[in-house]
């Protein structure tokens, strides 16, 4: 892991240019970020938007080590509680932008269709994103904990760095079932199977803050402002995010 945020740590800009704004966003958010980072361009003549896509953990570990970051956008209440937690955002920037649903999905042919499922011989390998950094992973926990099935599943249970991971785990049939969100699942049509919505979790909710060293606060509030808009509200709503 610490291999992997040096690398990631060393893609982001060290200098800050004028009217640049770096997003830190979850893997969730990827497609959807892309879109509104393009039309709140556009609504800021000279304005550009990087996007730096990650784990909601793995981007909170960069800010804390003083990544130039300026907007921190999480898959996850928790992950932004402990940036607060740890002063890592500014005072009053905080809100719900949108809100998604966990779902087990298969291979196209699978039967399996319940939790219980898996925990049947012909079931091997369950893709799960890393609990200790990936929100659909703690998700996932949570559910198969209610379920007093976590326990009995590790030896089953192949960890992913990000939910994105998990759905070429199961896309490419190299895992019998995995955890993603239901805007993932969506992305690959009929290549996956969305067995079940999960339940038995905290609700998936999207925080965004304006991180406390960003070097353009005032543009930073912006995108954090845009992303509560009816034109950001709209993107997010066609990949399947709902509102907060």
């Amino acid at each position: 892991m610490k291999q992997l945020l040096t690398l990631l740590l060393g893609a982001l800009p060290l200098v800050a240019a004028a009217d640049a704004l770096t997003v830190s966003a979850a893997a969730s958010l990827t497609d959807a970020f892309k879109q509104i980072g393009t039309r709140f361009e556009a609504s800021r003549p000279g304005s550009t938007v990087r996007l730096n896509i990650a784990a909601s953990g793995v981007l909170l570990q960069q800010i804390a080590q003083g990544a130039p970051v300026d907007v921190f956008a999480s898959a996850d209440a928790e992950t932004m509680d402990r940036a607060a937690a740890q002063e890592l955002i500014a005072a009053g920037t905080r809100r719900d932008f949108a809100r998604n649903s966990l779902v087990l999905i298969t291979p196209s042919a699978s039967a399996v269709g319940s939790l219980a499922d898996l925990a049947r011989a012909g079931v091997t390998r369950i893709a799960v994103g890393k609990p200790a950094s990936v929100p659909a992973g703690r998700y996932a926990r949570q559910a198969l904990e209610a379920a007093r099935l976590w326990a009995p599943l590790q030896p089953r249970l192949v960890f992913a760095d990000n939910v994105r991971q998990v759905l070429d785990y199961v896309s490419r049939g190299e895992v019998e079932a995995g955890f993603v969100y239901r805007t993932d699942a969506e992305l690959l049509g009929d290549k996956v199977r969305i067995a079940m919505t999960v339940q038995g979790h905290a609700p998936v909710t999207y925080p965004v803050a304006v991180v406390a060293d960003s070097r353009q606060p005032a543009l930073a509030r912006a995108f954090v402002a845009f992303l509560g808009g009816a034109e950001a509200q709209a993107i997010l709503a066609r990949h399947g995010f709902g509102t907060p």
